[in-house]
């Protein structure tokens, strides 16, 4: 049951959920990139220098060993997906921004993520390790999952703008249930090392989440003096995409000791984006 559904159910999944980001996009959310590069470039600094530097902080830190450090750091380097949209709605942040930032970052990380995955795997594995990232299979398989659904989806929303609307908020739903379903798997496949695993990088995947989120919203404030982009900022940076970390590291390496920061990360993050919601509807007249 693992395997089918590391192996077939969640790469199907994320095509359906990235189809689902490609069917929220318009020709103005890229077009607003050039028109107002600002707040766009510091998130997207924010997301693909300041968050991966944050975990390896992070990982230090609490002295993260092998695989707990590896799946920690390629979570970081994930984009936001369909949450961080989601919350930045409810947030009253700026949406555009934040479906610009999930759009453009998940198209940049496909080639990044292989790369620097494979140097996490050497440098956190140890030469010792066993572990190898087939960089080109990687980048493959990013290609098929989020760019060409990305596409699709954009597609589907030109020609086709009815089913797109109707579709997109079923689609959401869907990739809730199924990072669910897939984080009950891997806990039944670790047994007795769970709570052991849990306790490990419970707290660093916490602290990695609380401390980006803080410093995306300082530094949107600081950059761009505008409340409503920093929430952006703060949600995009602290938001990761977790089912695709998990594609990493349960569908290609095939580790569910590697993924439990990604899925205690992934539980977290609902909790902290819901508190930081409420304040930010709270602090509407921001």
């Amino acid at each position: 049951m693992f395997n089918i559904l590391t192996q077939i159910g969640l790469p199907l999944a994320l095509i359906l959920i990235m189809a689902g980001v490609g069917m929220s996009l318009r020709p103005a959310d890229f077009s607003r990139v050039f028109a107002a590069p600002k707040g766009f470039l510091i998130g997207a600094a924010a997301q693909l220098m300041l968050l991966p530097l944050a975990a390896i902080a992070v990982i230090a830190l609490f002295e993260l060993q092998a695989e707990l450090a590896i799946g920690l750091f390629i979570l970081a380097l994930c984009p936001g997906g369909t949450t961080s949209n989601l919350y930045s709605y409810l947030s009253k942040a700026d949406v555009g921004l934040s479906v610009s930032l999930t759009a453009v970052v998940g198209l940049i990380t496909p080639f990044t993520i292989p790369l620097l995955a494979a140097w996490a795997i050497v440098f956190y594995g140890g030469a010792e390790s066993n572990l190898q990232l087939p960089v080109i299979q990687t980048w493959l398989t990013l290609m098929i999952v989020s760019v060409f659904p990305i596409l699709v989806g954009m597609l589907l929303r030109a020609h086709f703008p009815a089913f797109a609307k109707a579709t997109e908020p079923v689609i959401s739903k869907f990739s809730i249930i199924v990072l669910l379903l897939l984080i009950v798997s891997i806990s039944v496949d670790l047994g007795d090392d769970l709570w052991r695993f849990i306790a490990k990088a419970g707290p660093a995947a916490l602290t990695l989440n609380l401390i980006t989120m803080l410093l995306g919203y300082l530094l949107g404030k600081w950059l761009l003096q505008q409340e409503r982009q920093a929430r952006t900022i703060c949600l995009e940076v602290g938001l990761q995409n977790g089912t695709l970390a998990l594609l990493i590291t349960t569908g290609i390496l095939q580790s569910s000791a590697m993924s439990i920061a990604p899925s205690v990360y992934s539980l977290l993050m609902f909790g902290s984006a819901s508190l930081f919601a409420l304040w930010a509807r709270r602090n509407i007249s921001n």
